[in-house]
Formats: structure tokens, C-alpha cells, sequence
């Protein structure tokens, strides 16, 4: 299984200490654990910050990154080792671990941290922290602080700035390394499985939850704990539905199904959107529509390298689907007038893409100084051109109406273009078809 090394955290966290500088201080809680029901938890998933500075999966610890501290500038409070709880719940690191395999300088029992944490804030002016993501947290955080101020006449030194963590730690997680990439290659590589699975497995009468049985277990042979989101699978109307997700409807022929899923292997995303014809066979207007989002989806690839700005790609993409929709009768007008006043929005609803990495749609600022951002190489990103014509829409003729589609892959900015993550599914209208047939012979 490919993973991050351990000296890829050790250098992300020199990162952020030298852009925090001396005498300052970085505070980072682990993910709460959630309740499902009752007594019953959800699967914990570290938050993304914390895992991408640490690489450590436990709830219920504490990142302190103290730059110049001559004991250790990494500090992490966690659980301490307990049998009878491990036998339960599982192994833990312990304070032992956290040094030992996570590269801890220190690591002490989350039990004392009221203890030790406030003598570390205390003599450090700047603290760094994540405010607002973590409101039990924030209320913690404060009371160290005043407990220190309250000290100030004894000759405690409380800090002078709470500044917010995420500019200087989320431009860092904007530009992959190449071991992030490759990480997002193989999680690319397993997704792309499962849909080629899914496209193959489809026949009418399944539901479309049977499909999304299949991109589960590709996601879990390839050595995913989870899916990086939950997985749409909307077949005929459904598939207008953006963010569909009952996945129950029964395929019927001359329907298309839009899959849109992906799986995340150690903590990094894939996302790619597909669809396909539950018969194995695309319609006439079925093919005029997906060949338009296709061209759409191509176009924008020529829009991604060093130099242009992130909504080239968008631009180029409303462009191709304006003019394919009035060639084929759905909108009329002028193709840059019809642009100016936005009418292709009622079938293209949404931007080409968002950032990709560790979330799904990923940290990075889309503008900088109120200038769309300029791409740089590392930069990862998804392109996903999509038409949808509502059932109800009463502005174009009866055939066209119920049809969704949309088209997804995965790219990095290289240095001379962008590198498609997930070429592995196919995209054409007869590498479809032939696979579906394949699939159908088996």
C-alpha cells in the first residue's frame, strides 16, 4: 500500500514552524469522535489538518509545534496505553508510540494537558490556531490564555495575537509533493476499478444501490478504508440531482446512470464522475449530450498549466457547452451574449472543478487579492462539465428531458500542462459501449 513517509510529516511541520517564526506557538486538536446513534459511534476519520502535519489517526490528542523550543518543537498529548480499553476499541500508540513511530519530540497523556499545555503557551506572543473549527476546543483554549493573563502580575507572560492558523497551513496543503501524488495516483487507480466494475455490472432491473455495492468492494480490495465521500449513483431523473443520494431507484433501459464516487487512500481523495447507458447503448440525443460535455471536458485540460488563472478552465468549458446547446437547438442566440447573461445555467449549474487532496474539495484560495489564482505546478484539481435538462423544463422538446450527465477526472499541474489522474475509466461513447458489452458477455 502506497502511504506518506514519516519524514514528509517531519518536513510539512519545518514548513509551517519557519513560516510561523520564533516565539509563536501552533495548536491543533484531533477530529471529536462522533456519535451515530445511541452508543454507536461513526468511523473516525482524523481531521485533515492534524493527519497531514502528524500522520497520527487517534482521536482525543494535541499537536503543539513550537519553533526553537529546546526540548522538542513537536509536542503531542494522546491517550495513554490501556489494556482493557485496547481489547475493546483497539491499539493505541500511547506517549511511547508517538515518539517512536510518529516522530514526537515529547508526548504526553491528553489527561494532563491542563497542566502542561498553558506552560507552553505561556511566553510565546503569537498563538496559531484554527478558530472556530473546534468551538469545545476554542472555549479551552481561551480559559489557558486567561488562566495565564490572570498570572500577568506574577510576572507570567500571557500571549499578545490569536491568529488564525489556516492561511499559512492550507497554502501548504495546496501544493501536492510527489509523494502526495503519488498517493493520489493509486487512490485514482482504485477508483478508477470500481467504475469500470460498476459500468460492466449494470444491467435493468438491478437497483442503484447494486452498483454502488460494487464500487465498495473495488474500493476496499484496492485497500481503502472508505470512500471519500458518499458515492452518487442517480440513474434517468436522478441523475439531474447534483448531490443525489438515496441510490435506490431501479435502472430501467434507455435511462443513463451518473456515478460519481471515489475512494481515499491514506487520508487523500479520488473523485471521478461517469455515465453511462443502463442498456449498454447510448440514445441519439443521449450521445449529442454526452459528446458535448466530453468535448467540454477536454477543452478545459488545455486551460490547466503554469500561468493560467483557475477560471480559464471554467471559462472554457461554459464556452464548448453554450455552443454545443445552441447547435442542437436548446438554447438560441448569440453564443457570447447567451455567456454574458449566463442562460446556459439552467442546464450547467455549477463551476468546472474544485480543489483536490486531502479533502474532496480541498483547502486553497480560488482568488488572491481579488485576482483569480494563477495555477503553479502541485496544484491538484478536478474538471467535471456537466448538462442537466429537468424534467419540467418546458423550454426545449420532450426527448431531451431527464437527461444528466456530467464527466469527472482528477488532474495535477505539472510543468509544462497538467497530468490526468484517472485516465484509467473510459470516457468516449464507444469505449463505453464496448465495455458495457464486455461486461454483458461474461
Amino acid at each position: 500500500m502506497i502511504r506518506i513517509p514519516s519524514l514528509e510529516y517531519a518536513r510539512r511541520r519545518q514548513a509551517l514552524m519557519e513560516k510561523m517564526g520564533p516565539d509563536s506557538i501552533a495548536i491543533l486538536p484531533a477530529a471529536p469522535v462522533h456519535i451515530r446513534n445511541r452508543d454507536v459511534e461513526h468511523d473516525y476519520r482524523q481531521d485533515s489538518d492534524f493527519q497531514y502535519l502528524s500522520g497520527f489517526s487517534e482521536p482525543e490528542s494535541v499537536m503543539a509545534l513550537i519553533p526553537g523550543r529546546e526540548h522538542g518543537e513537536y509536542v503531542l498529548f494522546c491517550r495513554e496505553r490501556n489494556p482493557e480499553r485496547e481489547l475493546w476499541d483497539g491499539l493505541r500508540a500511547g506517549q511511547e508510540g508517538a515518539v517512536r513511530d510518529h516522530g514526537a519530540d515529547d508526548a504526553f497523556p491528553i489527561g494532563d494537558i491542563d497542566e502542561i499545555l498553558p506552560g507552553l503557551i505561556e511566553g510565546r506572543s503569537r498563538v496559531y490556531y484554527a478558530i472556530g473549527s473546534h468551538p469545545e476546543f476554542d472555549q479551552q483554549l481561551l480559559e489557558w490564555i486567561n488562566a495565564i493573563r490572570a498570572k500577568a502580575r506574577q510576572g507570567a507572560q500571557p500571549p499578545r495575537e490569536l491568529v488564525m492558523l489556516e492561511p499559512l497551513l492550507h497554502d501548504l496543503r495546496l501544493f501536492k509533493s510527489e509523494a502526495e501524488v503519488e498517493v493520489m495516483r493509486y487512490a485514482a487507480q482504485v477508483s478508477a476499478g470500481a467504475h469500470v466494475r460498476a459500468m460492466q455490472a449494470c444491467r435493468a432491473g438491478l437497483n442503484e444501490y447494486h452498483l454502488e455495492a460494487e464500487l465498495e468492494y473495488a474500493f476496499r480490495q484496492g485497500g481503502a478504508k472508505r470512500a471519500a465521500y458518499g458515492s452518487i449513483v442517480g440513474s434517468g431523473r436522478n441523475a439531474c440531482i447534483l448531490h443525489y443520494r438515496e441510490n435506490d431507484a431501479l435502472l430501467q433501459d434507455g435511462d443513463l446512470v451518473l456515478i460519481d464516487a471515489g475512494c481515499e487512500i491514506d487520508c487523500y481523495a479520488s473523485d471521478i464522475t461517469r455515465t453511462f447507458p443502463v442498456s449498454g447503448h447510448f440514445s441519439h440525443e443521449q450521445k449529442a449530450l454526452y459528446e458535448l460535455v466530453l468535448a467540454a471536458n477536454e477543452e478545459a485540460f488545455r486551460h490547466i498549466a503554469p500561468g493560467r488563472r483557475w477560471n480559464e478552465a471554467h471559462e472554457a468549458t461554459v464556452r464548448v457547452i453554450t455552443a454545443g446547446l445552441v447547435e442542437l437547438g436548446l438554447l438560441e442566440g448569440e453564443v457570447d451574449a447567451l455567456v454574458e447573461s449566463e442562460a446556459y445555467k439552467p442546464f450547467y449549474m455549477h463551476r468546472a472543478g474544485h480543489w483536490l487532496g486531502m479533502d474532496v474539495h480541498d483547502v486553497g484560495e480560488y482568488k488572491v487579492a481579488g485576482e483569480w489564482r494563477v495555477l503553479e505546478p502541485g496544484m491538484s484539481m478536478t474538471v467535471e462539465p456537466g448538462i442537466y435538462v429537468a424534467v419540467d423544463n418546458q423550454s426545449v422538446a420532450p426527448q431531451w428531458r431527464g437527461i444528466g450527465i456530467r464527466i469527472e477526472d482528477d488532474v495535477v499541474v505539472t510543468a509544462d500542462g497538467c497530468e490526468i489522474l484517472t485516465h484509467g475509466v473510459p470516457k468516449t461513447v464507444v469505449e463505453i459501449e464496448a465495455l458495457m458489452a464486455a461486461g454483458r458477455a461474461r
